[in-house]
């Protein structure tokens, strides 16, 4: 069942979205274990019985957010997916293309991230309709090395260089 749209997108300036942009900022420079409910409620200008209220816990924040990044990042992979129209080229094309996104709505740190207790599954799921009829575990490989690609540009290398080694990686497509 479909979330109604009032909850996938807060009234600007409400506390539900002052709690997101909050969590965001802070997930992505500490990392979900250091970020506290505690910090993101302060740098919201709520209580952590508000955080609790909307999101039932920090994990539950955490699923939200990653989840509409997941989304933001799958809808341009299938856009570079269909450009290239299909196969392993699509693949590649697709994993930088959603590689740049990431970077760009500085989520590296947020989309690198396992924490303990969350699967979402936009990502993989999407990932292995492109590699069909391969294994899963192919999809799985190749999100895993997305992945860590993203947790290197939020420990601090350089995104292009860390892109060339990711191009490096997945190889030419060919």
């Amino acid at each position: 069942m479909l979330e109604p749209v009032r909850e996938l997108i807060p009234v600007p300036g409400s506390a539900r979205a002052r709690l997101l942009d909050a969590a965001i900022e802070l997930f992505e420079k500490h990392g979900f274990e250091i970020a506290s409910v505690t910090q993101i409620a302060a740098t919201a200008g709520v209580t952590t019985g508000s955080l609790y209220h909307h999101f039932d816990s920090k994990l539950g924040l955490f699923a939200v957010i990653r989840q509409e990044m997941e989304r933001r990042v799958r809808d341009r992979m299938e856009g570079a997916f269909e450009a290239v129209g299909g196969g392993q080229s699509a693949v590649v094309s697709a994993l930088l293309v959603g590689f740049d996104a990431a970077v760009k709505l500085k989520v590296t740190r947020i989309l690198s991230e396992e924490p303990v207790g969350l699967e979402e599954k936009t990502l993989k799921e999407t990932l292995a309709h492109f590699v069909s009829p391969k294994p899963a575990a192919v999809a799985n490989i190749l999100l895993g090395a997305w992945r860590y690609a993203l947790g290197s540009v939020s420990a601090g290398d350089t995104p292009a260089l860390v892109k060339n080694g990711l191009v490096w990686a997945l190889g030419n497509g060919s």
